[in-house]
């Protein structure tokens, strides 16, 4: 749809006639709409918004399980250089913010683009994501539904990295 629309654009009686021109922002266009969709700078930053994302899962970011998350993250960066509330609290924010119709491809292209992450970490991270949609004492079908979504992707990017 997009892509449409930007033909039609390029190609209008205003754009560009020129078929090599056209060619040039065509194909930069569609690198354009095909960037990889990363945006952490850090494994461990990725890491915690997966935590956020599982524990938001179920519509509701549950005492028990953002308890759990903290305890997690003292794992994942140096608590003496960072502050674990603040950088919590910023990932909140962050996937709060984040258009949740786009989760798949940040997962898909994340995943990639750490690629040298071993396997066995990134099942590490599958399951404290288990963990975490387990703290409050029940798990409904939103949060399973999230979860074999991120195994489907962690155990396809394992095939694609061997």
């Amino acid at each position: 749809m997009i892509l449409v629309s930007l033909t039609r654009i390029l190609y209008s009686e205003t754009s560009i006639k020129n078929p090599v021109l056209f060619e040039f922002f065509y194909t930069l266009a569609l690198r354009i709409l095909y960037i990889l969709m990363v945006i952490h700078n850090s494994f461990a930053d990725f890491v915690l918004f997966l935590y956020v994302h599982m524990a938001h899962a179920d519509g509701d970011f549950h005492e028990t399980e953002l308890n759990l998350v903290r305890e997690k993250m003292t794992k994942l960066y140096d608590s003496q250089e960072i502050n674990l509330d603040l950088k919590l609290k910023e990932a909140i924010d962050q996937y709060i913010r984040f258009e949740k119709s786009d989760l798949n491809k940040l997962f898909h292209d994340t995943f990639d683009h750490f690629k040298t992450v071993k396997f066995a970490q990134k099942y590490k991270v599958y399951t404290d994501l288990y963990d975490i949609i387990k703290a409050d004492g029940k798990i409904v079908d939103a949060e399973t539904k999230a979860l074999k979504e991120l195994k489907e992707i962690i155990d396809i990017n394992s095939e694609v990295s061997h």
